[in-house]
């Protein structure tokens, strides 16, 4: 019952630079893959803003 408990205070986000010595093999696995999943969501974001760029700049060209 007590790993449990511990299991729950773990937190499910990631921090940048936080200490990684109490994470096991799964979890830091599970971090990377919230990592991974970020970073494509980060990406289309980025794609989202020069997609609205490039309309702005199509209204725009004279």
């Amino acid at each position: 019952m007590e790993d449990q408990d511990q299991r729950a205070k773990i937190p499910v986000s990631h921090e940048v630079g936080m200490v990684l010595d109490a994470l096991s093999v799964s979890e830091l696995e599970q971090r990377i893959a919230l990592l991974k999943t970020e970073i494509v969501r980060l990406e289309a974001a980025i794609d989202a803003r020069g997609d609205t760029r490039k309309a702005a700049d199509a209204i725009f060209k004279f």
